[in-house]
């Protein structure tokens, strides 16, 4: 079951779309583990090729609460989405897990944030603030936000922004202090903050965010005194994993990372005990 509702951040209103789990379970108060989607650069909670929406079913399928949400200024949301920067993104984050973490039936030590592009580097930056996020899915994200966004937006449009105070790219008004915001942030040298355990996907056909980043990425989660990461590199898929075979590879190796990062937590406390 799955049911569209609002999250108060600040003064804006955030759409969400909430997954219940679909596994059943005898034991009715059995808490359940959270995944909370951050879709990407000027995306929806839907996602491209309904990215995210059949992500976020198959999840709650296999027992998660999945929380798809659409930042301010994208989708159904209130805000400008130019407006808002990366810090503010990561606000909208947290107050996104408030609300999942507020629901009696959640696990507050079992919840991941799953990321996709500049989405992933919102997760990634709020799972090195908000000690809340146990786990990290990242799919092709960002790991230079400003070089990385700079480089799809095209730098005419920044030029413009700086010069006019705005920019108009694809219907959005992006303001000079949103890629301000983009330069505050370096992904690789605030990876090793995160403590938990990371899974990266990223496919080689994938021309908006090169997949060498993940291999980077993963070097440097590695150096990390705990927590461990795995990936998945996808022959032949793109961004967005546009191919159906891409996609039920992509939901697979996230979902069976998850499984398996489920059975390490609970034999580490098993052991711990």
């Amino acid at each position: 079951m799955e049911r569209p509702f609002t999250i108060r951040h600040e003064d804006l209103t955030l759409a969400a779309t909430i997954h219940y789990p679909s596994k059943e379970d005898k034991d009715t108060n059995k808490k359940m583990p959270l995944v909370v989607i951050c879709h990407g650069f000027v995306g929806s909670r839907i996602g491209v090729d309904r990215l995210f929406l059949l992500a976020s079913r198959k999840l709650a399928s296999q027992g998660f609460f999945v929380l798809r949400f659409d930042f301010a200024g994208c989708g159904e949301s209130d805000g400008i989405y130019g407006e808002h920067g990366l810090d503010s993104m990561i606000a909208q984050t947290r107050s996104v897990l408030d609300y999942g973490l507020s629901l009696d039936c959640v696990d507050p030590l079992r919840v991941t944030l799953l990321g996709h592009s500049l989405g992933g580097a919102v997760a990634l930056l709020t799972g090195t603030k908000d000690r809340r996020v146990k786990s990290l899915a990242l799919w092709s994200p960002v790991a230079h936000p400003f070089n990385d966004i700079l480089r799809i937006v095209g730098r005419g449009v920044y030029d413009e922004a700086v010069k006019k105070g705005f920019a108009d790219y694809h219907g959005y008004r992006l303001k000079p202090e949103f890629f301000e915001s983009l330069q505050q942030h370096q992904p690789f040298q605030e990876a090793p903050q995160f403590q938990g355990d990371v899974f990266i996907a990223h496919g080689t056909a994938d021309e908006t965010i090169l997949a060498d980043y993940s291999f980077l990425l993963e070097k440097t989660f590695w150096l990390r005194g705990e927590g461990r990461c795995d990936k998945n590199i996808l022959f032949q898929a793109d961004h967005t994993y546009t191919q159906g075979v891409h996609k039920a590879e992509l939901y697979q190796s996230t979902s069976e990372w998850l499984a398996s990062h489920e059975k390490r937590q609970r034999d580490w406390q098993h052991w711990s005990i």
